[in-house]
């Protein structure tokens, strides 16, 4: 594993940082996180390749060196803040607590700028390595549901942050 700085900051997310986030490639299963590349983003004008939906929605988690490890969508609804959000391939599924420090965060950043805001996120019912992590940052699952997904119709499980949920590290 690469010596990852755990000195982590949300910054802006810039056109070099979308760039780069369409070139990361995530192994099977979970291909299906692979954005499309920068140019179909842009003639799209898809998720954070709109303008206004990346300034309001969108940030960029750096490194200490500023090397871009992630991003997080801060998606607004009534009285809730959804959290999307992407771990570097290379550093998922490595067994040593970054996925979960990372979650954390984004959590906390969610819980700052939106004072008062319940905090959840969808998880494919399949994607049992996310789920552990969500569950280890805090969060429970509170709903199973169908929606349908660019490749058809898909369970998710919708989970909620509680800060009084134990911590299971």
């Amino acid at each position: 594993m690469q010596n990852v700085s755990l000195q982590w900051k949300i910054v802006p997310l810039t056109d070099a940082h979308c760039i780069t986030l369409c070139t990361w490639k995530y192994p099977e299963p979970y291909e299906l996180y692979n954005w499309p590349p920068w140019e179909t983003m842009l003639q799209e004008q898809a998720e954070f390749a709109e303008a206004s939906i990346r300034a309001e929605q969108y940030r960029a988690v750096v490194d200490a060196e500023g090397i871009l490890v992630g991003f997080v969508q801060f998606f607004p609804i009534v009285g809730v803040t959804r959290l999307g959000l992407g771990l570097r391939p290379d550093l998922c599924g490595q067994g040593s607590g970054l996925g979960t420090q990372f979650v954390r965060l984004l959590t906390q950043a969610a819980l700052l700028q939106t004072p008062g805001n319940e905090v959840d996120l969808e998880v494919l019912v399949w994607n049992e390595r996310a789920i552990r992590t969500y569950q280890r940052a805090g969060f429970v699952i509170t709903d199973t549901y169908e929606r349908l997904t660019p490749s058809g119709p898909a369970m998710f499980h919708c989970m909620v942050y509680e800060e009084t949920a134990p911590d299971q590290d």
